[in-house]
């Protein structure tokens, strides 16, 4: 069950920058978006990792 809310919370998340993203395409601003999504995306897998062991 953690895994799926944490899948569902990354994926809200992904939505809502996406949407940021495609309004206000400047560069510093789609780098810093996908640095955030790096960052969580690698935090999600780290955390579901570690939780099943």
């Amino acid at each position: 069950m953690k895994k799926l809310m944490a899948f569902a919370a990354l994926a809200t998340l992904v939505g809502f920058l996406g949407i940021l993203g495609f309004r206000v395409p400047t560069l510093d601003l789609v780098m810093v978006l996908v640095l955030t999504l790096g960052l969580a995306g690698y935090d999600m897998f780290t955390s579901a990792k570690r939780d099943s062991e």
